[in-house]
């Protein structure tokens, strides 16, 4: 298998801490594929998600996109690295800017990557938009006029509108109700499937990551404790802290 993203051997530590946020973490990424990062509040998720968007930097190890290591002072390299990696966020209220319309929202990547002019854009956000099950006017409204689950189709339409060949996604459902958080699943199922994408999910919902993710790394306190197939990390758990973590998740009386 051919690795997009790959941590070797990170750390990061935060000025002041008493504690590493992430250490000696390994990843790898594979092209096409789809990796969950699971654990509890505190355990690491979010830091090494930042670390794979080159977001932030690690104090030891290598973050590598390609094979080769990530360098923010690699221009032409990074302008790569921004058009291959997007991403979407937890809080589709918070994550889009309420006083622009739609479709300018959208077209933001197209240029601010230098993909598109404003006139060459409109096609593609339209595209985009469509794609996520949007009516054909959304580009025109404004963020407060839609619904939870409509606004992270938005943000999902934003992060896909450059073709990225990998999406990393934080708890990309976890603020939405039951039955929306079902649809946004199904849809990020179906985009994978139909750009090819390479899909790194933050969640602490094992159900959603059993039905999106091939694989899945288990983290506790900045440490991977457990990484392999989705089935073989839920059915059968080598690690007590992973075994936790399922027999944590709420059951419906027999």
């Amino acid at each position: 298998m051919t690795s997009v993203l790959e941590l070797r051997d990170v750390a990061l530590h935060h000025r002041g801490g008493t504690a590493p946020a992430v250490e000696d973490v390994s990843l790898t990424v594979e092209a096409g594929h789809s990796l969950a990062l699971v654990g509890e509040s505190g355990a690491g998720k979010t830091t090494l998600l930042r670390l794979l968007l080159g977001l932030s930097r690690p104090t030891a190890g290598q973050v590598l996109f390609d094979g080769a290591e990530l360098s923010p002072r690699d221009r032409r390299q990074m302008r790569l690295f921004r058009r291959s990696v997007q991403c979407v966020f937890q809080d589709p209220y918070s994550s889009l800017d309420p006083r622009r319309r739609v479709g300018a929202i959208v077209a933001e990547p197209l240029r601010s990557l230098g993909i598109e002019t404003r006139a060459g854009a409109a096609p593609r956000v339209a595209a985009a938009l469509e794609q996520v099950g949007l009516p054909a006017d959304a580009a025109e409204r404004y963020p407060h006029e839609f619904s939870g689950g409509q606004r992270q189709r938005i943000a999902i339409a934003r992060a896909t509108v450059c073709r990225p060949r990998v999406l990393l996604a934080d708890e990309p459902v976890s603020a939405l109700d039951v039955t929306t958080r079902v649809k946004v699943v199904e849809l990020l199922a179906e985009l994978k499937q139909e750009q090819g994408l390479t899909l790194v999910m933050v969640s602490h919902d094992l159900s959603v990551v059993a039905s999106l993710c091939e694989r899945t790394a288990v983290l506790e306190r900045g440490h991977v404790v457990e990484q392999g197939t989705t089935a073989q990390v839920l059915g059968d758990p080598g690690h007590p802290y992973t075994r936790r973590l399922i027999d944590s998740v709420p059951r419906l009386p027999a």
